[in-house]
């Protein structure tokens, strides 16, 4: 179990890496750019609230640990 969350971990890493070389307008391009993510820029203060991508990110998360759980059971 170990090995396999060691491995995830790495391909998620060498992914992010690589959607980052890529630009902006890469694999992720749309991440933080959702509709429900808020963001609020003024003189002297700045608000950034990603809710839209939490709310990607949480499904995407329930989804792969309910199919690792349903694979190690």
């Amino acid at each position: 179990m170990l090995i396999f969350l060691g491995a995830s971990i790495t391909i998620v890493g060498l992914l992010i890496v690589l959607a980052q070389k890529s630009g902006s307008s890469g694999w992720f391009g749309w991440f933080g750019r959702l509709p429900l993510d808020i963001n609020i820029q003024e003189e002297n203060f700045r608000l950034y609230f990603p809710l839209g991508s939490s709310i990607v990110m949480s499904i995407i998360l329930s989804i792969v640990i309910g199919f690792i759980n349903k694979l190690f059971r």
